[in-house]
Order: C-alpha cells, then structure tokens, then sequence
C-alpha cells in the first residue's frame, strides 16, 4: 500500500558547522487554532529528564503564508502558536547541537548526528500523523571528503549518499530513529535474509572491519534463533553449516543473493543499522526499533592483524549485543507503563530491572553463544558483574524494583552516595535472570530462554507486566515463582548464587579483596595524593571517619608509646603496606575543605573481606548451560 500522505515535514539542514547549528523548517498542513508545538524532555531508552529545549536558539518563528504568527513560550519544553486552523502553517527555528553522546545531537566539520527527540518539534494533537523528514547535505570545506547518511528510516527520494527525503509512521517514529553523517566507514550484511548496515564514524587507520560484520552478525543470528527458535519460519541452517560456534569467520558474513531473496524470517524487524561512533575516549549506546546509536574508544575497535584483539573489544562487542537484544526486549516486548511514550515527563515503570537487566544477562551469554569469548572468558565477565554488585551495600537497602522506578533520580545522577543507598538494576537485574535461570534449569522444568520466547509469543511482542512474567515463569517451570520474585526483584534478600552455581559446574573461590575494597573506599589515585570518591556503608573508611572528597596525605604508624610516630607520604593505597607493613592500625592524615585532620583507620585484617573468583568445576555442566542445551 502506498503511505500516507505527509501531514507534517521538517526539512533539517546544516546552518553552521563550525558553530555547531542545524536550521529546522517544519510545516504543517492542517494545524489547530492556536497550535502547540513542543520538544521532548527526555529520549525513551535512557530515563533522565534532560531538558532537549535547552539546546534552542532564540524562540522559534511561524508563518502563514506571508503573515508572521505570534509564537509565546508556555512553559520550559512548549510554545503556543496563534495560528489559524487548518490554514498550512511554517515553523522555523535552529538547534544547537554540541553533545558527542548517543541521546541528543551533534555537528561540526567531521560528523554530525542527531535524534529527533533533540531536533524535532512534536505538534500536539498530531502525534498519529505520518512525516516527511528532509535531510540537506551539507556544504563542506574545500578538500574535506564528502559525506554519507545513514539511518533506519524509509527512503522517499535519496541521493547516492542517503541525503534527500525519509518517511516516518508517526511521531514516535520521528524519535526512533537517529540518523548519522559524514565521511563514516561502511558494511553491509544480511543476517537469515534480514538486511543490516554497520556505519564507523572515526575509525583509525588499524581498523579490521571485517572482523567486527563477522562477529556482529554471528550475534545477530544467534538472537534471532535464540528469540525465534520454534517458529517455522525461522531459516534452517544451510547444509553442513552447524550453529554458530566457535569464533565467526568474515566468509560466514554475508549469505548469497539467492539465500537473501528466498529466505523467510519471523524477526520483527525487516531493516537493521548500527551506528558506532569511535573516539578518544567514550562508551554507551542507546537502542531503537530498528537501529541503534554506539559509542566506543578507538583504542577497543579490532585491529588488521592483531594476534590478540584489545581486551575493551569483548566489551564493544557486548555492547552491539545489548542493544540488538533491546530490539526485542524494550522497543517491542515492552513495561505496560510504555504501551505509549510521554515525552513531557518523567515515565515510571517498577520492570527495568527486567527489561534492561535481563538484556545484560543475555548480553554477555549470547557472545558466548555466538562463539565470540570462551567459557573462561564469560565466567570472567558474570565474575565482574557479581562482585559489583557485592560490593554495593545499597543492594541491602533498597530492592531492584525500586532502584527501577526510581532511575529518573538515582541511576543517571550518581553522586558519591549513590553505592549506600540503590543498587544498578543492570546488574543486580542481570543476577536476578542469572537466579531464575539456573533455578529452573536445576528443576529440569526448562530455561529462562524458554520463558522470554514464551513472553514473547503470548504478548504478542507487546506490552507485559510483572504478572505476565510470572505467569510465564511459572508455565515453563512447572510451579509459581512469586515467592522468588518478591525475595529477589522486590525485595533485598541475598542472591542464591554460590548455590546455584557450584550446581552448573561453577566454582567459586574466595580471594583476599583488594585494599580499596577491604577498607570500603573508592579511590583515585592518579595524582600525588589519594582522593577519595566515595566511602562505603558499615566500612573501615566510614567509622574512622573518611568522607567522599578527603584527600589523603600521609599515615603514621599507631602506637602508645610517647615517642613520635613515624609518618609517611602516600600517592597510593599501596603505599599503606610499604611503610606500616603489618599494622593493624594507623592514623590517617587527611585534607578536607584545606583543614587536616587525623583519623584512626582500623586496617584489614588477610581474611577480614574477600572477593569472588569463578572457576570450572565440571566442565559438561557448564557447557549445558553457557550453550544454551
């Protein structure tokens, strides 16, 4: 069927590189009387209200025809246009756009990039109506190389480098879908006959791109038969290929054009693109329905003939698995409390925990699956991600569905308390599916793969809720899991895991923590001194009385003895052992706000506090599980 007509257009041009300047023109055919305009505050996908008005210059300017119309400001994020209804009307205004981050926008001679949340206004009353969106090459400096577009929305009318007219469904696909733009690295791929395009913005000279399509669609495939395992129009797998396992090869990354044009898929998207920006230092991405935005150090892309990559490339290549797991876990199969996005406030949901720290269970697992890292290599990561979680004494105060409902104030605006008083719902969601999982895998009931494919099926790929989960755990496993739920996602009780792992083959080693750890101190010790960043509750560091800020100087060795004591300068924790050796107590010399002060820390003892390190204990047990049997 042919799409509808356009009721709104914006055209987005480059009106400044240098000042970092796009110009929006949006027309609107049939507007209200007194038509209200408005940008969003925040981006779905990352909750903070982040004010994208902000970034206006100058209130915008309407027309008529050839009559101005008066333009008043309501409040932060909306304006009231006195225009006449259904006359079409022509909105004008520039965006400036200076964030190298994946939520808003940015430009100038190199790159530019932008979602529309950041650029493009919302008409108020016309959020159903379909959009033109025109995208203007820029002018660029003589001699720099031309640019490229890319995006996931539908060409109308392009040139050969994607500039030129996309169409968009509505609104909420307008905010959907980020574009990127410049003399970016390209690839092209199909994964079971669905098409993908990976875009590099500052890739150096090093770059193996080959590698990265090789692995990033050895993930993508295992996804889609991970979501789409019993449906029967899942592509089998061609003759004497057997599922990905093992390290991807670059021959494996494309299929043939015949494999392309025959190959039927349940995947709910048709199109994919990747847009990876690589800079000197940076990292996280944001997912869309049919792309999503990344960011990542240059120093972590694969390198030509590396013998070993980078280890910061397991961690991009997490990232790429995170957010394509999103296209089914949160932009589709989604919290009931975003069947429909506000974009002018704050949207709670109490599931965030599962939506994004189930997403972060998967995450890592799927590399593994896909033959991207090793078994050791994965027990490495779930080994990270426990003692983070151990080691953050918030887990005990507030629960994970708490610390989900309250991400718009504690997650995106950490401060040095935030370890004491919440806990990541990445993580600590991450180990409550890790819990589940292994749970029901021990029953011999089924999988927790099981009930996120049986989630899918039943909602459709649609909103759920807490008692959609249930419900679905407890149709796989045989028997309610509630009781689970409310001690482990609702409430603060301590996680099964040495239990449940040590059943899958998992050993678990108790080491001597470091230093920082033992005294409850997170420290930076790049300078000459020692800065404290944060001090943990019930620690060493807190009773003797340490505050996030201190700066620590020096230590003296404590003694009775009326001799002065001994002191010594210290640029590193470290530094404690060399000169008190073992002392079970010293006085801290410490700066805050330029007054000393001295403090009598208690040192740990060799046993006093200990960290996890995972090992194999039987081999085919893990393997069952890390390989999804």
């Amino acid at each position: 069927m042919p799409a509808a007509a356009p009721a709104l257009r914006y055209r987005i041009a480059v009106a400044d590189l240098n000042a970092h300047l796009y110009e929006v023109t949006l027309s609107i055919d049939r507007p209200a009387a007194d038509q209200v305009v408005s940008l969003p505050v925040w981006i779905p996908g990352s909750y903070l209200v982040r004010e994208f008005a902000r970034n206006l210059e100058g209130a915008p300017k309407a027309a008529q025809g050839r009559r101005n119309v008066a333009v008043t400001q309501r409040d932060k994020a909306s304006w009231r246009i006195a225009a006449k209804a259904g006359q079409p009307l022509v909105v004008r205004y520039v965006v400036c756009a200076f964030d190298n981050s994946v939520r808003t926008a940015w430009l100038d001679r190199f790159r530019g990039f932008f979602n529309g949340t950041s650029v493009c206004l919302r008409v108020e009353g016309q959020d159903d109506a379909p959009c033109h969106i025109e995208i203007v090459p820029p002018a660029l400096p003589e001699g720099d190389a031309p640019w490229e577009l890319a995006t996931a929305l539908r060409p109308v009318k392009t040139d050969r480098r994607g500039f030129g007219t996309y169409q968009a469904a509505d609104y909420d696909e307008v905010a959907d879908s980020p574009v990127e733009m410049g003399a970016f690295w390209s690839a092209e791929f199909d994964v079971l006959g669905v098409p993908h395009r990976f875009v590099v913005a500052g890739a150096p000279p090093s770059f193996d791109g080959d590698k990265l399509i090789a692995d990033t669609r050895a993930i993508c495939e295992t996804q889609m038969r991970f979501w789409h395992k019993d449906d029967p129009g899942l592509p089998p797998l061609p003759a004497g290929e057997k599922p990905v396992e093992g390290p991807a090869s670059s021959a494996k990354a494309k299929r043939s054009p015949k494999a392309r044009a025959t190959a039927r898929h349940p995947a709910p998207h048709d199109r994919y693109v990747f847009m990876l920006n690589a800079t000197d230092d940076g990292y996280g991405g944001l997912e869309h329905r049919h792309s999503t935005a990344l960011i990542c150090t240059r120093r972590d892309l694969p390198r030509r003939g590396a013998a070993k990559q980078p280890e910061g490339y397991t961690t991009l290549l997490g990232l790429i698995s995170h957010e394509y797991f999103h296209t089914w876990n949160v932009k589709r199969l989604r919290p009931a409390e975003f069947a429909r996005y506000d974009y002018t406030r704050e949207n709670y949901t109490r599931l965030l925990w599962f939506f994004e720290g189930f997403t972060s269970y998967y995450d890592d697992l799927l590399l593994r699956r896909a033959g991207c890292i090793d078994d050791a290599t994965y027990l490495k990561l779930l080994n990270k991600t426990i003692n983070q979680v151990q080691q953050t004494p918030g887990g005990a105060v507030q629960s994970v569905a708490d610390a989900s409902f309250d991400a718009w104030i504690r997650y995106y605006r950490p401060d040095e308390q935030t370890p004491n008083m919440t806990v990541s719902y990445y993580t600590k969601g991450a180990l409550v599916a890790l819990c589940l999982d292994l749970t029901l895998r021990r029953e011999g009931k089924g999988s927790l793969d099981e009930v996120m494919r049986r989630l899918w099926r039943e909602s459709e790929g649609g909103p759920i809720d807490e008692a959609a989960i249930a419900a679905a755990l407890e149709s796989v496993g045989g028997r309610a899991y509630v009781s689970e739920l409310g001690r482990w996602a609702n409430g603060t009780a301590e996680l099964p895991l040495r239990e449940l792992l040590a059943v899958h083959g998992v050993a678990v080693h108790d080491d001597p923590a470091q230093l920082a750890q033992a005294l409850g101190l997170r420290v930076d010790e790049s300078g000459v001194t020692v800065k404290v960043k944060m001090v943990l509750r019930g620690s060493a560091a807190e009773k003797a009385g340490f505050a996030a800020g201190d700066e620590w100087l020096a230590v003296e060795a404590a003694t009775r003895s009326a001799k002065a004591a001994e002191g010594w300068r210290i640029g590193k924790l470290d530094d404690i052992a060399l000169n008190l050796g073992d002392a079970k107590k010293c006085v801290a010399l410490v700066a805050r706000d330029r007054r000393l002060l001295r403090m009598t820390l208690t040192l740990p003892g060799s046993g006093s506090a200990r960290t996890w390190r995972l090992g194999t204990a039987d081999a085919k047990g893990i393997r069952e599980w890390l390989t999804g049997a």
